[in-house]
């Protein structure tokens, strides 16, 4: 199985996610979306996994690559391939569903 993630900040990876992975004898690609690194074919992935960081859902004049990647999120799902969201993925992955995402009252990390 080939796991792909995207990541969104440098200091934040697939952690002990990517030992559990290559437990299993999945092999792992990743994309660096703030390097704006190029996004795979959905053809070369059997599960996407959306990962954490700093900026907002909605900070798409600060992070122009997020449109990119929404669509890219939007297009695994319409091709039924499995994808897993960890705290900003989740919101990525709810905007693209059209569910609201609105901000915290408190300021919330981790």
């Amino acid at each position: 199985m080939h796991v792909h993630y995207l990541q969104h900040v440098s200091f934040e990876g697939l952690g002990i996610i990517e030992n559990l992975l290559v437990a299993q004898c999945c092999t792992l690609s990743r994309t660096c979306m703030y390097q704006d690194q190029s996004l795979p074919s959905i053809h070369d992935l059997d599960a996407l996994i959306v990962t954490g960081g700093s900026m907002g859902v909605h900070d798409e004049d600060e992070h122009s690559w997020l449109a990119l990647e929404k669509d890219f999120i939007e297009s695994v799902i319409q091709r039924g391939i499995s994808v897993i969201g960890i705290c900003l993925g989740a919101q990525l992955i709810a905007d693209v569903l059209d569910a609201a995402v609105t901000k915290n009252v408190h300021r919330e990390i981790g």
